[in-house]
């Protein structure tokens, strides 16, 4: 999971990531605001912990610009001195989907990270999953294209799944190879690149089965369910 983490005091950023390392977290420190949401236009993460004073822009600012601006759905821990009824509330409406008091401990940070995950990411109770007119079982780990069996490898499968399961966010290669081949994101490989454009093609992806894969320029990609109105 890559966490990323937005602290610009050098002992609380030490202590915290520590807490990540040790629970094998892949965390990215930020020290600014602005660098994040930078980042967030090349790199994908899972989740974001930030501290709501930061010397840039306060939270009251940084989560309009995530939600709003760049509508990014990621959810988002703030920790804060601020413990305040309303500040909470505040937070929570301007879209923080959790929120701690200095000074956190270990054992709650990891327990919060973990049930925000859960949470948003929730395993499906069926071995079955439908993506009309795709079915995937991740038993059997095979794909149907309207109930015809599609001859694919298991890394192909793999991917398949997690952009599917991921379906309309913007995937970084990074983060793909991370999260699919569990290697570190920076190798210069077209590993993802050339996956792609197998499962592209064997799953026959376009406007005649209602999805687009998209390559996003210096990015990664993005599967998309079409509408009527979509090309």
């Amino acid at each position: 999971m890559r966490i990323a983490y937005l602290e610009d005091d050098p002992a609380q950023t030490e202590m915290v990531c520590g807490w990540m390392t040790d629970a094998g977290y892949d965390y990215h420190q930020f020290g600014l605001a602005k660098e994040f949401l930078f980042a967030l236009q090349r790199e994908t993460y899972d989740l974001a912990v930030l501290d709501w004073e930061l010397p840039d822009m306060t939270g009251d600012d940084f989560l309009p610009a995530l939600r709003n601006d760049l509508g990014n759905d990621i959810p988002v821990i703030c920790i804060t001195v601020r413990d305040s009824e309303e500040d909470i509330v505040n937070a929570l409406r301007l879209g923080a989907d959790d929120y701690m008091c200095k000074p956190v401990k270990r054992g709650e940070t990891l327990a919060r990270i973990e049930a925000l995950v859960r949470r948003v990411r929730a395993e499906p109770e069926t071995p079955v999953m439908t993506f009309a007119p795709y079915d995937l079982d991740t038993r059997l780990r095979s794909i149907s294209l309207n109930g015809h069996l599609i001859d694919v490898t298991q890394k192909e499968f793999e991917l398949t799944l997690f952009l599917f399961r991921n379906a309309g966010r913007l995937l970084s290669r990074t983060y793909i190879l991370e999260s699919v081949w569990g290697t570190r994101g920076d190798l210069n490989t077209r590993t993802v690149d050339t996956h792609v454009s197998r499962i592209r093609s064997k799953l026959k992806l376009g406007p005649e089965h209602g999805w687009r894969l998209r390559a996003v320029y210096k990015h990664g990609y993005r599967l998309e369910k079409l509408t009527s109105d979509m090309d």
